[in-house]
């Protein structure tokens, strides 16, 4: 469909410009550097042949591919987010292509003796022959989610360029601060004017998720009181034995290493302190709303029992909601669903429809009045030196997209 060489150009464009959010910043953007790709993005868009390409003072950019039939076709979207996660850096990106896969441990990093695996990563003997994209294990890759915008852009410019293909209109949309939760909040459902979208935002070839967490954020904070050592007893109170007791009272096996599919999980991802406060920064996951909100009530009864024995506002927690599972809004609408599908079968890719573990825009949009199944993006190892993407996935999930907008031209 698209060369090779193309697909890998337009996308190393992309992951060699550093995007990394800021989850600090009260700003939209959370990063101004965000901006320097938002803009390229926008000529490129552009430069293809796209209309009605914005990009507002928030940085998120919609650009349109007019219908080319004369029948009434709804409206669809794809949408991706530009930036990439705060958790691992994303400057100076510096792509390693691998071609025809030798099904080997690939040195990422000879100094520093950094090796990709598929001993570890099994997911590598999936692409063997194949050219890889993989980082230089220093930094991530950035394909969570440039290769979706790259997927994106591709597809869009295949189907300007192929008019015998028919499809209804399409509406395209790239947003900042995804990884940290921000990227569907001023999202204009209005301005984007569309029935349903997909987030090209998976991960391994075939995902088709319409299935995600329910989300919280939790801040614990554990008071002590600090006295000269020497003269501590009965007076020092150690906020972060305190902080000790309340971690290991959560159950030690619901956390992301010891869990799968539909398991949910309490996961310590930050803490800091001292004597006198030490503060724990969770995230509560659950697919189940049920069970959601139990996890939740769990980390505010033992807050109130370590109250009991420490003393009155030893411990606080404060949690937040960030995101609900979109499967209550998207299963109304399950065409959506079974348009991918069959788009994917066409195409011999075998879908792969399982719960996402994690989060997308895809499920704040759908609670906004979006419905928004996310499809995969092929890559792997997100967040981390050991990221990776398959071309051939890729390319795959640019088929993919245009034959999503061929078939909904069908329906």
């Amino acid at each position: 469909m698209i060369p090779k060489k193309h697909i890998i150009d337009r996308f190393i464009s992309y992951v060699t410009i550093d995007t990394e959010s800021d989850p600090n910043s009260d700003t939209t953007p959370s990063s101004m550097k965000q901006w320097d790709l938002a803009n390229k993005l926008v000529e490129e868009l552009k430069s293809i042949g796209l209309e009605e390409v914005t990009i507002d003072k928030n940085a998120y950019i919609m650009a349109t591919l007019p219908s080319n039939v004369d029948h009434d076709v709804p409206t669809i979207g794809f949408i991706s987010h530009f930036d990439t996660t705060p958790d691992f850096t994303g400057a100076n990106v510096n792509p390693q292509i691998i071609e025809s896969y030798d099904g080997k441990d690939i040195i990422l990093n000879k100094d520093e003796n950094i090796v990709l695996s598929p001993d570890y990563f099994e997911d590598l003997k999936l692409y063997k022959r194949q050219t890889l994209i993989t980082t230089d294990g220093t930094t991530l890759l950035g394909a969570d989610d440039k290769a979706g915008i790259a997927e994106i852009i591709s597809a869009m410019e295949y189907l300007v360029q192929h008019p015998e293909i028919k499809h209804g209109k399409i509406r395209i949309g790239f947003t900042p601060d995804e990884e940290i939760g921000r990227g569907a909040h001023k999202f204009d459902i209005k301005k984007f004017g569309a029935e349903w979208a997909y987030t090209m935002d998976g991960s391994q070839i075939g995902e088709l998720e319409y299935e995600n967490f329910n989300a919280a954020g939790a801040v614990v904070t554990v008071k002590g009181k600090i006295v000269h050592p020497g003269y501590a007893k009965g007076k020092m109170i150690n906020s972060m034995y305190i902080a000790q007791d309340f971690i290991n009272s959560l159950p030690r096996l619901e956390t992301p290493e010891h869990t799968s599919d539909r398991e949910g999980f309490f996961h310590l991802h930050n803490m800091t302190g001292d004597v006198e406060e030490t503060t724990l920064q969770y995230i509560i996951r659950d697919h189940d709303k049920k069970h959601f909100e139990a996890r939740k009530e769990v980390m505010i009864k033992l807050t109130s029992e370590l109250n009991k024995q420490y003393g009155k506002d030893t411990v606080t927690t404060e949690i937040s909601d960030q995101y609900y599972n979109m499967r209550e809004k998207v299963e109304p609408v399950m065409h959506i669903v079974n348009i991918a599908e069959e788009a994917m079968k066409a195409l011999g890719i075998t879908p792969l429809i399982k719960p996402i573990r994690g989060g997308t825009d895809g499920s704040q949009l759908s609670y906004m009045g979006l419905p928004c199944p996310n499809i995969f993006a092929g890559g792997h190892n997100f967040h981390g030196r050991y990221e990776y993407v398959p071309v051939e996935s890729m390319i795959k999930a640019v088929e993919v997209i245009v034959k999503i907008a061929e078939l909904t031209a069908k329906k």
